[in-house]
């Protein structure tokens, strides 16, 4: 079977496959052996009964959509390969007015989108200046202090509540003089100022002490999620058991060792710093790159298939769907509280998956115009860095990787390869010292 191309254009392919007789009746022989058990026939018992038979009592045709599922399953991959296409949509198959009989050939005409071919230009030489991130002692205080809050503890303070106090309280919510479901709790903590209830609620419990009771009155948004409480006016009665506050930990040599492996407050410090600085460079070198890619893709215009955009689009809204279930939500969940249906998340999420589609093409027709591969050391060098993050041994993480996911792996290495290929080929300038200097300040 040789594949035969009838044109090409516009990102959609035709092409013929023509098969003999003696391929089709090799395919229904193999759909009959496959399939035999499935036929009762008087005389025989359950999966002895010669094709004949069968065909005579269920049909001749009774096996030709399989034999023609097992033909094309088998043809159309060889077929793609031996054309140089790549799909990206399921195909159409068109056999004509020509009836398909056994022992004799037959053609179809097969129709499928492909990915565009992309003529990649202006990669080379990409002028951009370099993005500069600088480390401050400002920064080096911020991670001290934020350090600071995450190792401080709660004590309880004999005063009335401030912003950035927890307080721990009891509240009922009313509508007029009903009290409204999931309006109520006990023994509730909440941070003032931290804008986890209503606009309006914790302001009103700034002053309060432990013992004493209080009247909220707020407004529900109109957006509110609960449709029966949008807009409506509401009273919490609340009453405050206790006022908390944050005792912060001295930053001192001992702070130093009770959260790091150094013995003084400075050595932390110096190693928090090159840490940083480390960070800071890696940002630079990632932010620099982008800046390198968006101008190839500002160079590059692509006419992407619609379908490829559409099923972008579905993975990332399949993702988020992921990440709001780590956090104890679903997409539908999401979706009630923004008053959204989920083709109005897919409709804003189209412009930036047509902008991953086209990137990806450019960066591919780079990797395919310089001859880039994934080499076996790079694939090794990958297997191994995964490995240590998942805390395998190397040989027991590539059993898991079936045909599918060691192309994904190969394209993803040659992708980035193609990425640093472009990066090494761009003129890189320093920025401005004086211009630098007056965005620091």
């Amino acid at each position: 079977m040789t594949p035969v191309l009838v044109r090409k254009e516009n990102n959609e392919a035709t092409f013929t496959m023509a098969f003999s007789a003696e391929d089709f009746e090799e395919a229904l022989q193999k759909a009959y052996k496959a399939q035999r058990n499935k036929f009762a026939v008087d005389g025989f018992r359950k999966g002895k009964a010669p094709r004949k038979i069968i065909e005579a009592k269920y049909g001749e045709d009774v096996f030709f959509e399989d034999a023609l599922d097992e033909l094309f399953r088998k043809s159309y991959p060889e077929s793609i390969d031996a054309l140089g296409l790549k799909p990206v949509d399921r195909p159409n198959l068109d056999f004509g007015e020509e009836k398909v009989e056994t022992g004799k050939a037959f053609s179809v005409t097969v129709s499928v989108t492909v990915s565009p071919e992309v003529e990649v230009k202006d990669y080379k030489g990409v002028q951009a200046e370099k993005v500069q991130r600088h480390v401050t002692d400002e920064d080096i205080d911020r991670e001290l202090e934020s350090l600071q809050k995450r190792n401080a503890r709660l004590v309880v303070a004999d005063r009335k509540s401030k912003d950035g106090d927890t307080v721990s309280l009891d509240y009922s919510g009313f509508v007029g003089e009903e009290q409204f479901e999931g309006g109520t709790a006990e023994n509730q903590t909440l941070v003032l100022g931290s804008g986890t209830f209503i606009p309006g609620f914790e302001e009103q419990l700034l002053g309060t002490g432990a013992g004493d009771e209080a009247d909220v009155r707020v407004t529900f948004p109109e957006d509110y999620h609960s449709e029966n409480l949008a807009g409506k006016e509401a009273i919490f009665k609340c009453k405050i058991h206790d006022v908390k506050e944050q005792e912060m930990p001295e930053l001192d040599d001992e702070f130093a060792k009770d959260v790091s492996e150094f013995d003084t407050l400075q050595e932390f410090k110096d190693d928090i710093r090159a840490k940083m600085e480390q960070q800071a460079l890696e940002s630079s070198e990632f932010e620099t790159k982008n800046a390198v890619m968006e101008k190839v893709y500002a160079a590059n215009e692509i006419d992407v298939p619609k379908v490829m955009i559409d099923d972008q689009a579905d993975q990332m809204l399949q993702e988020f769907s992921q990440q709001l279930s780590q956090q104890g939500m679903n997409l539908e969940m999401y979706c009630q509280y923004l008053q959204k249906t989920e083709e109005d998340l897919r409709k804003e999420l189209t412009p930036d998956a047509e902008k991953r589609v086209k990137s990806r093409l450019i960066i591919e027709a780079v990797a395919d115009a310089e001859g880039i591969q994934a080499t076996p050391e790079d694939i090794d060098n990958e297997m191994a860095a995964m490995a240590k993050q998942y805390n395998m041994e190397v040989e027991k993480l590539k059993g898991l990787f079936d045909a599918e996911n060691s192309r994904y792996l190969i394209q993803d290495i040659r992708m980035r390869k193609a990425i640093d290929f472009i990066y090494s080929q761009a003129k890189i300038t320093e920025p401005d010292p004086a211009a630098e200097d007056k965005k620091q300040k």
